[in-house]
């Protein structure tokens, strides 16, 4: 059953209840990391092996993302700012106990490439709470497993 989220804006990554950061340096530029997380949102199921659908919504004001599982979000993007930031917030999900969802993606130039780091922070129930200190492990994994996915991709798309 999906329920809204309380709404929060971007400052919520640094007050989150649970906040998780991983970071990974890539071979593509900020430009086409930015493009592919920002303006390829159809593309995310292509290097995010979580992500089975992923649409823009209201013009790119919002997005649809579904997971392998049959987790759903509705999400409002926040930062668009090319080459710096994307960062949206879950507005509806049907993930139980979830109150508050914002997530970051940061880029950085490093040397040739980009410095990519995720922030995933979130509040909700103390059950909640507690599944997604748990999943740190797994969500690191994820994180590395779709940039090195999207690294391969972006690259071979230059070439």
């Amino acid at each position: 059953m999906a329920h809204l989220l309380r709404e929060v804006g971007l400052d919520f990554i640094e007050r989150a209840p649970v906040r998780h950061v991983f970071a990974r340096e890539v071979s593509a530029t900020p430009e086409a990391v930015f493009h592919a997380l920002a303006d390829d949102v159809p593309g995310w199921s292509q290097w995010f092996s979580a992500v089975t659908l992923a649409r823009p919504l209201d013009g790119g004001a919002r997005r649809e993302v579904r997971l392998r599982g049959g987790t759903r979000f509705e999400e409002t993007i926040l930062v668009a700012k090319s080459p710096e930031v994307y960062a949206y917030r879950v507005d509806v999900t049907n993930a139980p106990g979830a109150r508050a969802m914002v997530e970051e993606w940061g880029l950085a130039p490093a040397g040739t490439g980009t410095r990519v780091r995720w922030t995933f922070a979130v509040d909700g129930t103390a059950p909640f709470r507690f599944a997604c200190g748990l999943a740190r492990p797994g969500l690191g994994r994820a994180f590395r497993d779709a940039v090195n996915a999207l690294d391969r991709r972006l690259t071979s798309a230059a070439s």
